[in-house]
């Protein structure tokens, strides 16, 4: 009598375990039985039928995680964004794409990635003390590597390598170890060495090679092997760049996931189909997607993998304000390392890990489980994210008059700091809320979190949208949190205070509402990053400044530049920003300052 499918996959699941890369007679038996199961799989997502009871038991433990790991690491970390001599512009792990390298002098490559250094439960455990609740790492990215054995392709760790032992393994043991999640990054379709697609283009006769040729003889192998090796992981699969990638191609690897039962997967698969998450690449969207789980992921300097000369790091404040931001809308964030070729996880990276994890073992909390914030804006520098019967206000700035307002008419029945739950702070009613007094000193400079107690639903007020007025010294400072945004911008985390961009349509255009009490004569400043020289116009009442962005060399390198001058009367009015399309280029905006100069 025949076994029955799920004893086929279990006997896989016991053999992977046991013996990743035996590639004998016994593993081509455990092959065949998985290409009949495969016959049998429909062409249709697994999960199109699924209620919603079902998903959201499927998304719980990643909806509680809200802070991930990521890990771009492969061959790419041996030149370390230099080849032949120079460096190459872009990203540490498009190396090879961007210097249009050709496939035997990229292989070669590999003769030198030894990571005899890599230490997986010390990986493992610099994510947990992080708070890192869950680690997705790249099996295999655009370059074709693959950091496990493969009997699709010899371009991978055992086969090509002088070091030549599966990288996957010893990561999965490790999460298993101290209780975290694994997941897979798997580039599905771009294959710059296998015959997959190839952005802008492929560039050596090597790579030709028919894409579904590739998505038969490669793809679908190694998806079906990195699902069926490593025991109950991988909880994640993380598609990326669906280049070429048609409905019909898609059908192919959508089938696979029912060998990995309640697997989480994203919306980078293509062929329409929608995945479980979004995706938002380093950037934190403004609202996030309501209705939708979502990730953002970020690199901390410029680059996912490893690149030598990439020093830009993000400060620890950035990145904990990020991770509050993120989870304040609702959304996870996937914050990334890219190890050296040697094993090693850069120490910058490692010392704002800990600084973060120190943050997140006292005020974690505050953190996971959390849902997004129930206002729109809060009239104090921070954010709010919530649990049942429990606000967490995370505050940025100490507000010089000692309190904050939160805006709810039910009663709160207790407030607090989160790090002292039995000294209770006053509360009493205000115009718009309910202020909550606090102590004369800020305990923790990047983000103190106030517990505010509530019954039942929160019941907000939604404040008129007001106008920016002029400091005391009638500076009028207007920064991208305050900005009405018109069209496709956004706002992201590139500048410490967050920034407008995503600018690429010059028939978009900013704008805040301001107000002038001190009128008169100001010089006009602003916060700019670009990667070349775009006009654009600043425009108040009856005056205009036309203005060019200066070119900074990339979209996270802000600069102060003098602008010109302009005249504003007093009484409230508007500050528009557009862009001049004749002689365009987009640029990120962080803040637009008007100075009074001396009369």
């Amino acid at each position: 009598m025949r076994k029955s499918n799920a004893v086929v996959v279990s006997s896989v699941l016991f053999l992977a375990a046991v013996c990743p890369s035996i590639h004998t007679a016994e593993e081509a038996q455990v092959n065949d039985s998985l290409k009949d199961q495969d016959a049998q799989l429909a062409p249709v997502d697994p999960y199109a039928n699924e209620t919603k009871g079902e998903h959201d038991a499927r998304m719980q433990w990643w909806r509680e995680a809200k802070f991930g790991m990521f890990i771009h690491w492969g061959v790419y970390a041996v030149p370390a964004g230099r080849w032949n001599g120079k460096d190459i512009d872009g990203i540490g792990e498009w190396i090879m794409n961007r210097g249009k390298i050709p496939c035997a002098d990229y292989r070669a490559f590999a003769r030198q990635f030894n990571p005899i250094k890599y230490d997986a439960d010390q990986w493992v455990r610099i994510a947990r003390d992080a708070g890192m609740k869950y680690i997705i790492i790249t099996s295999k990215h655009h370059d074709g590597f693959a950091l496990f054995d493969s009997a699709a392709s010899d371009w991978n760790i055992v086969k090509a390598t002088p070091y030549g032992k599966d990288l996957l393994r010893p990561l999965a043991d490790a999460c298993r170890t101290h209780g975290l999640k694994l997941g897979f990054y798997y580039s599905q379709a771009q294959d710059w060495n296998n015959g997959g697609s190839a952005a802008g283009g492929k560039w050596d006769s090597a790579q030709e090679r028919d894409m579904d040729d590739y998505i038969e003889k490669v793809a679908v192998p190694q998806v079906r092997e990195i699902l069926t090796r490593y025991g109950e992981f991988p909880a994640v699969l993380w598609w990326d760049t669906p280049t070429d990638m048609n409905q019909q191609r898609a059908e192919k690897l959508i089938p696979l996931l029912k060998l990995k039962p309640g697997i989480i997967h994203n919306n980078r698969l293509g062929g329409s189909f929608r995945g479980d998450t979004e995706t938002p690449e380093q950037h934190i969207p403004a609202t996030g997607f309501p209705g939708r789980d979502w990730e953002t992921c970020m690199t901390m300097n410029d680059t996912w993998g490893y690149k030598s000369y990439d020093d830009n790091w993000k400060s620890t404040e950035t990145l904990l304000r990020n991770l509050i931001d993120i989870a304040s809308k609702g959304g996870n964030y996937l914050l990334n390392v890219g190890p050296t070729a040697e094993g090693l996880i850069p120490q910058p990276s490692v010392d704002r890990l800990a600084e973060v994890g120190r943050w997140m073992n006292a005020n974690g909390d505050s953190i996971y489980g959390t849902t997004a914030s129930p206002f729109k804006k809060l009239p104090f520098n921070g954010r709010c994210t919530r649990k049942p019967g429990k606000l967490y206000l995370h505050v940025f700035d100490w507000p010089p008059e000692g309190k904050i307002l939160v805006p709810l008419t039910n009663p709160i029945t207790r407030a607090y700091l989160h790090s002292a739950p039995t000294n209770l702070l006053p509360v009493s009613p205000a115009d718009g809320g309910q202020y909550i007094a606090l102590p004369a000193d800020m305990p923790d400079k990047i983000a103190t979190v106030v517990v505010a107690e509530i019954t039942g639903e929160p019941e907000v007020i939604t404040p008129p949208v007001l106008p920016v007025a002029q400091a005391a010294d009638g500076v009028l400072k207007l920064t991208a949190v305050d900005a009405v945004l018109h069209g496709e911008l956004r706002l992201e985390a590139r500048h410490p205070s967050q920034n407008i961009g995503f600018w690429t349509n010059p028939a978009d255009w900013i704008e805040w509402p301001i107000e002038i009490k001190q009128p008169g004569n100001f010089t006009v400043t602003a916060e700019i990053a670009a990667q070349g020289s775009g006009s654009f116009e600043i425009i108040v009442a009856d005056q205009k400044l036309e203005a060019a962005a200066p070119n900074t060399g990339d979209y996270g390198k802000f600069r102060k530049e003098t602008l010109g001058a302009i005249t504003i009367a007093a009484g409230r009015s508007t500050l528009t920003v557009k862009a001049v399309p004749k002689d365009w280029h987009p640029f990120n905006l962080a803040t637009v300052t008007l100075t009074p100069t001396e009369r």
